[in-house]
């Protein structure tokens, strides 16, 4: 189910029961002469199609252009990038849209410099996008001084549940850490090459490592397609349980 091809009754089901809504938070970046730009997109929007063979969850547009930096290539490479200031406004507005239409269920997973689930600014701009939302929220909607308001007197019983308004929004990674230390995780190395291998397959193109030589590129000759299949389904079992 796609949030793009849905109609009103839809998303208003999705409210009414609390189906998980989910987007890819992704990057246009250089990955080696090798993997495709969209790579850290394409393998977030993946698993989330697989994930929706295994459970209900509605898929919302991803966001492509992010905060990528010019760590692995330069201005020149392809990567696009986008101010972290900028960004964050950006998908605070794309946040409060959403809690504004009654989601109070939302997922955003990332791929993207996400190692040893290391905080990274791409996602700390999520995170902060998804706070300033649901604050402002709260108060435009309960107005001010609500949480002190004798109303809230449960609210710390409160937080361990679904009305608990700061898990209205989550930001987590396409692979736990657990997940990365059973298989690996790099950047357009043997590990990311061959999950997006496993998922894209015409993304990956081995015969042009050599185009461009580069450290981090190097182990990439080693991908193959049944390592990337193991990654998806242990990346599959924990978001799984994540997204719930």
């Amino acid at each position: 189910m796609f949030l793009d091809e849905s109609f009103p009754k839809d998303t208003q089901r999705v409210i009414r029961e609390r189906i998980p809504l989910v987007f890819a938070g992704g990057t246009v970046e250089y990955h080696g002469p090798h993997c495709a730009f969209g790579c850290d997109t394409l393998v977030a929007e993946g698993l989330l199609k697989e994930l929706a063979k295994r459970k209900e969850i509605m898929i919302a547009p991803s966001v492509h252009y992010s905060p990528s930096s010019y760590a692995v290539g330069g201005r020149e490479s392809g990567t696009v990038h986008v101010a972290e200031r900028a960004f964050e406004n950006y998908v605070y507005y794309i946040f409060r849209s959403l809690l504004y239409a009654g989601f109070r269920n939302i997922y955003v997973v990332i791929h993207h410099q996400f190692e040893q689930e290391c905080e990274m600014p791409m996602t700390l701009c999520y995170r902060m996008a998804a706070k300033r939302a649901t604050m402002e929220y709260l108060q435009e909607t309960l107005g001010e001084g609500w949480w002190g308001s004798e109303s809230y007197s449960d609210y710390y019983q409160q937080l361990e549940g679904a009305n608990n308004p700061f898990q209205w929004i989550k930001v987590i990674p396409t692979m736990s850490t657990q997940v990365q230390n059973a298989t690996g995780y790099d950047h357009a190395g043997e590990f990311e090459s061959s999950i997006l291998m496993a998922l894209y397959p015409h993304c990956v193109d081995l015969s042009r490592i050599d185009d461009k030589p580069h450290w981090f590129t190097v182990s990439a000759k080693k991908a193959n397609a049944e390592l990337g299949r193991r990654m998806v389904r242990l990346s599959l079992d924990y978001l799984e349980k994540e997204i719930c």
